[in-house]
């Protein structure tokens, strides 16, 4: 879960944590616009965006650091500092019920459940369909995330506009929401 073994003369740290979503594929280009705005990058991911939602090898190679999908055994060693802040995109209507509901049944969630008291920026870009975002438990979800501080971007359901574009999916939105622009 959150590291605590923060070096003071390192770069700000951002966890960015991803979710299921076709969308991920582009997560390399939220990790450059990070890496460009100052930050130091460490990828925490569902257990099921790690079957092919991204490519791992060329995250791992961005951050140089592994990415984190599973807990690690108490004698290994921590291999993130503390966050400075943390971003979820894209964010799938699992994980934000999950995490609303304080299910932390991964690495991920009980990452974001743990943020809650480090009291650190958490900027999330829901990648959810309009159909699921329609369901009560997701709107009461996000009512409880946004009353504990947690700062949400434009939903975006991947749905084609009227000339059947897609639109883009706005990642560097996240940095701007967790004020390091």
């Amino acid at each position: 879960m959150i590291e605590q073994d923060a070096k003071p003369d390192e770069k700000p740290f951002l966890y960015v944590v991803v979710c299921a979503a076709g969308i991920a594929a582009g997560v390399g280009g939220l990790i450059a616009a990070a890496q460009r705005r100052g930050w130091e990058v460490g990828v925490i991911a569902t257990p099921v965006a790690m079957n092919g939602f991204f490519d791992t090898a060329a995250v791992e190679t961005l951050t140089g650091r592994p990415i984190r999908s599973a807990w690690r055994t108490p004698g290994d060693p921590r291999p993130f500092p503390p966050p400075d802040a943390v971003v979820v995109a894209p964010a799938t209507f699992n994980t934000v019920n999950k995490w609303a509901a304080g299910l932390a049944d991964t690495l991920a969630v009980a990452t974001l459940c743990e943020t809650r008291g480090l009291g650190v920026p958490v900027a999330v870009l829901p990648c959810v369909s309009d159909a699921l975002a329609a369901h009560p438990a997701y709107q009461d979800s996000l009512i409880r995330l946004r009353a504990m501080g947690v700062r949400f971007g434009e939903p975006y359901s991947g749905e084609p506009d009227r000339d059947g574009v897609r639109p883009e999916f706005g990642w560097e939105q996240a940095l701007d929401l967790v004020g390091r622009g």
